[in-house]
């Protein structure tokens, strides 16, 4: 009997976490190419991972001023939030990638407006950024 209820156990597990892989949806806004080598979001079961979001448009282009690259990488977060019917609001989780430590209030001007109250939970890191950005956000939401 412990027998059978071992194996059973271990096939309700795997078939739970089969299940819980093939639940993942790709969200991308209608204005990006199908194939970047990544997923903007990834919605698996009612939370939205997002990745990386840059300062640049959907030309390729970074704006001069660092408040408008700021605002554009959140406007990119809004496009993937959009695509899967959410908001600013159903973000819980934010990660800030800065190339200079002096940007940070300049950034956090910006931030403050956007996100509505309650902020969602937040982690800033200066970091080498690739390309030719000052900033890239990442983030987790969750209807």
């Amino acid at each position: 009997m412990s027998r059978f209820l071992l194996v059973t156990v271990a096939l309700v597990s795997l078939f739970g976490s089969l299940a819980l892989a093939s639940d993942k949806k790709v969200v991308r806004p209608k204005d990006t190419p199908p194939n970047a080598g990544w997923s903007h979001g990834l919605l698996v079961g009612d939370t939205l991972y997002i990745s990386g979001m840059a300062g640049e448009d959907a030309a390729g282009k970074i704006p001069q001023m660092f408040e408008d690259e700021v605002k554009q990488s959140l406007s990119n977060i809004g496009a993937v939030l959009s695509e899967a019917g959410m908001s600013m609001a159903d973000i819980v989780s934010v990660q800030v990638y800065l190339s200079d430590e002096a940007l940070f209030d300049r950034m956090n001007v910006i931030y403050k407006t956007v996100l509505p109250d309650p902020k969602p939970t937040r982690t800033t890191v200066i970091v080498h950024i690739v390309g030719t950005g000052h900033i890239e956000i990442t983030a987790t939401a969750r209807k």
